[in-house]
């Protein structure tokens, strides 16, 4: 299908030069244990390269970026090392110490410090160090100027999910621009991008929200820190932003294949195989079906009570979708959308994950809905997570999905410019 980009990015000279940005600033570049970790199809089991997340190579550099500072550290539960110990004690360590490093106080995400909330979060006291923690997803979205001061810098270690949509992305965007009015420096210790940092696909967002900070497609196809570098670039240039590289890094790389073990960004999303879905099934779930929330494998089912199962599997099966198949399912999901109700739809198997492109197999999805169920499907909130009115206006205007898919090329061309200023990673071969 159309309207899906495989970036080739100009070139870093080497992952040498990448990392030697780590104490520049933005513009040179720079808990709990871990879970089940699950394979995902057509691929090698077990990892292919020993990837060291931005966090281990913060410790190898003597925490040069934050020598002398007093900082705090925005994580939650993905923001662990490889072997399960957690950034805040990292920072807390005795070589931290020895760097002068200061942590006074942390800061949560939505789900919280646990990872494992879902509900608003209030401000809390970490056990595991004492110190405060500052939720970003309770009574207010951004840090206040006494969350900030007394600090230099706030350091970044959270997990992305390679989407859009993912409101870490934007609980990002709002710290720097916070810090950047407080004159607080941000220091992101990155980590991979879940299915892959070389494939951009999706729509740009102009409708901006919590749930799409920036002019960025569906899946933008970059890491949290070349995100971030994009953010300082185009919305606060004032912030001193330093991305702390990984280690061995390569764009292509999956999730699986990085040696680093999986922990849950987020309570529903609990495996590789539900992260490569996830972009485009969750455009579905403001609307009335379920996705499979509450249940044991969420994203991977779409159903509702009034939903003839055969007949969906049957239109999607037949459009030939890349990468996955379709098969008729009943299930009962635990929250969200018909909680506790018999829900009949279809379970989608990754068949080929390198060739998915999960957006456009949302927009699938969701024209079969529109075509088989148009009274009893609602809508109305489709474009929520969308945030693309050119794209909701193709779909409403009732265009196939490959005529909306089509529609975002041009955009993505556009955004190709743009991303390629900010990458800090070489792609395969290069």
């Amino acid at each position: 299908m159309t309207g899906a980009v495989r970036i080739r990015p100009r070139p870093v000279r080497t992952l040498l030069a990448g990392l030697a940005l780590l104490a520049a600033p933005a513009h040179l570049a720079a808990a709990r244990a871990p879970r089940r970790h699950e394979p995902a199809p057509s691929r090698p089991a077990g990892p292919a390269f020993d990837v060291r997340p931005g966090v281990e190579v913060l410790a190898e550099r003597g925490f040069a970026p934050l020598a002398g500072k007093r900082v705090g550290l925005l994580t939650n539960a993905t923001g662990v090392t490889r072997d399960g110990r957690r950034t805040a004690d990292v920072l807390r360590s005795e070589e931290a110490r020895r760097a002068g490093v200061s942590l006074l106080r942390l800061f949560s995400p939505e789900h919280g410090l646990g990872a494992s909330a879902d509900e608003e979060v209030p401000d809390s006291v970490d056990p595991g160090t004492g110190l405060p923690v500052v939720s970003l997803y309770g009574a207010k979205r951004r840090p206040s100027p006494a969350d900030l001061a007394g600090l230099d810098a706030v350091v970044v270690d959270l997990q992305d999910a390679g989407c859009r949509f993912y409101t870490y992305l934007t609980t990002l965007g709002y710290l720097m621009e916070e810090a950047a009015r407080a004159g607080v420096g941000v220091v992101l210790l990155d980590r991979p991008n879940p299915i892959g940092a070389d494939v951009v696909e999706g729509p740009l967002a102009d409708d901006l929200s919590f749930t799409a900070y920036h002019r960025i497609p569906v899946r933008p196809g970059m890491t949290i820190g070349e995100l971030a570098r994009l953010f300082a670039s185009e919305r606060t240039p004032g912030v001193a932003l330093t991305v702390v590289a990984m280690a061995s890094y390569r764009r292509s790389l999956w999730y699986d294949e990085t040696g680093i073990p999986w922990v849950d960004p987020s309570p529903n999303l609990r495996s590789v195989t539900a992260a490569a879905l996830y972009p485009g099934v969750a455009l579905l779930e403001l609307t009335n079906v379920s996705v499979g929330r509450g249940t044991g494998t969420p994203f991977e089912v779409v159903g509702a009570p009034w939903v003839d199962a055969a007949v969906l599997s049957r239109t999607l099966s037949v459009r030939r979708v890349p990468g996955v198949r379709f098969a008729p399912v009943t299930f009962r999901p635990g929250s969200g959308p018909h909680a506790g109700a018999l829900c009949r739809g279809v379970r989608i198997g990754v068949v080929d994950r390198a060739a998915i492109r999960p957006v456009a197999l949302g927009i699938e999805i969701a024209s079969a809905l529109r075509d088989l169920h148009p009274r009893e499907w609602d809508a109305s909130r489709f474009g929520t997570l969308l945030a693309s009115r050119g794209a909701l206006a193709r779909f409403s205007r009732g265009e196939s999905a490959s005529q909306v898919v089509a529609g975002w090329a041009g955009e993505l061309a556009e955004f190709e410019r743009r991303r390629a200023a900010v990458l800090l990673y070489e792609p395969p071969g290069r």
